[in-house]
Order: structure tokens, then C-alpha cells, then sequence
């Protein structure tokens, strides 16, 4: 039996990167796992691709834009709907738009404060009268080394530290009603973003993951599965005395 028998899990910002690798896992420890992504068809194609263990198991792809709040409710009414619940819901949708703070638009700040706070707060407020209704969930929210300040991100750390913020204060207010809240700040996770990153930089993708390595004390980079394996033990029964915290799983890289 696999943990997530009989459980829905909704991940947000699913279609690629860390949020694919945590949907991938809950999948293979049997949960129904519904993919939310603003692309509909990358939603559907990210959800196609997950494997299915166990009797009775769906997987759904479903377009929503979290900053929205409509569409929000509506993605969690659509899941419970299609899969039969919800117990688990991970916020990972994120985008960056990063500048140094003379540069940093009114747009950028946000843009990137909708999706990364305005988003968890979204999708928590739809899928927490479900939980209470239940007395059960599980809640996880991403935030990021970036949180502790980060040069040319001042909308993405103030986004990652609010994230704590609320992580804490959901533990506080939920946790009477058997929810747990808790999350993950990654630090350099190789995924299509930080490729990227490296591709505004005019780096090689290779070079670019081998300094980010050197900087941290198990020298080598993250990957989606890493994250995965720590939202697999946050998000289950085993973690239940858990709530409030915020887990850096960055291979020390902030110790020094």
C-alpha cells in the first residue's frame, strides 16, 4: 500500500519542473493527482504522463490561473468533482521577473506577488472549507532560499518570505481542524527555470549547475525528486505532529 491511497492531491504549476516531480510522486504512492497549470493542454498532456497505481486512481490536467480567485474556487470545485475529493493541495505554481530594484516595475512586483502569495492564498481559502468540512488536509506551500534576500529578486524573496509568513499563520488557524501546513524552500533545483536563467545569462547550462554546486556543502545542484521526497513526507500521516514550519531543502547551502 502506498501512502497516498485513497488520497486527491492538487499541485499547482504542475506542467514542468518541481511541481511535475512532486505530482510524479504522490502518483506513485498511489494518490489521484490533479495537475493545475494556466496551460490547459500541458496541464492535460503533464497529467497523462503520470503513472497509475492502484484501483480507482484518475489523473486530471486543468487550466487555472491561481492569481485569480474565480478561477481558483473553480479549478478546486472542478477536481473534487472529477476525482472525488481533495486532501492534499501543494502551491507551486511561481514565475520570476527578476531586476535589480531601480529597474523592478510596478508590473513585475505584481505579477510575481499574484502568483507566488495572492496564489497560495487563492487556492487555500478554496480548498480549506473542504478540509475543515473533512477535519483533514494537508497543505504545502513553496517557498525558496531567495526568501533570505537575493540580489535582483526583491519581489520574489518579499514573495518567498510572505509565503513563510502565511505558512505559519495556517498552522496556527488550521491545525484545530486536523490540517497540517507546512513548506519546502528550495535552493538551486535543476528544472527548466534555472536552464533559463542560465540562457539570460549567456551561460552553458552545464557550467551554470556546476557553480551553483561548488556553493553549497554536499556539492552537487537539486533536482525535482529532492524536493518530491520531502513534500511526500510532509503532505502524509507521518508528518501529522508537523505544522507551521518551513523546510530548506537546499543541500546546506545556507549554513555558512
Amino acid at each position: 500500500m502506498g501512502r497516498y491511497d485513497g488520497r486527491v492531491a492538487v499541485v499547482t504549476g504542475a506542467a514542468q519542473g518541481i511541481g511535475f516531480g512532486i505530482a510524479t510522486r504522490f502518483a506513485e504512492e498511489g494518490a489521484s493527482v490533479a495537475i493545475l497549470d494556466l496551460d490547459e493542454t500541458k496541464a492535460a498532456e503533464a497529467a497523462a504522463k503520470l503513472p497509475v497505481v492502484g484501483d480507482g486512481v484518475k489523473h486530471v490536467g486543468i487550466a487555472c490561473d491561481v492569481s485569480n480567485t474565480e478561477a481558483a474556487s473553480g479549478a478546486v470545485e472542478k477536481v473534487v468533482s472529477e476525482l472525488g475529493g481533495i486532501h492534499v493541495l501543494v502551491n507551486n505554481a511561481g514565475i520570476t521577473r527578476d531586476n535589480l530594484l531601480f529597474k523592478l516595475t510596478e508590473d513585475d512586483w505584481d505579477l510575481v506577488m499574484n502568483v507566488h502569495l495572492k496564489g497560495a492564498f487563492n487556492m487555500t481559502k478554496a480548498a480549506q472549507k473542504h478540509f475543515v468540512e473533512q477535519k483533514y488536509g494537508k497543505i504545502l506551500n513553496l517557498s525558496s532560499v531567495s526568501a533570505l534576500g537575493n540580489r535582483g529578486q526583491a519581489n520574489y524573496s518579499a514573495a518567498k518570505m510572505g509565503v513563510q509568513g502565511l505558512t505559519r499563520t495556517l498552522g496556527i488557524e488550521l491545525g484545530p481542524f486536523g490540517i497540517n501546513t507546512n513548506a519546502i524552500a528550495p535552493g538551486f533545483i535543476a528544472t527548466e527555470m534555472t536552464d533559463a536563467t542560465a540562457a539570460r545569462l549567456k551561460m552553458d547550462v552545464d557550467e551554470f549547475r556546476k557553480l551553483n554546486a561548488e556553493a553549497n556543502p554536499v556539492k552537487r545542484v537539486g533536482f525535482p525528486e529532492d524536493i518530491a521526497a520531502a513534500a511526500a513526507f510532509l503532505c502524509s500521516d507521518e508528518a501529522s505532529y508537523i505544522t507551521g514550519q518551513t523546510l530548506y531543502v537546499d543541500g546546506g547551502a545556507k549554513l555558512g
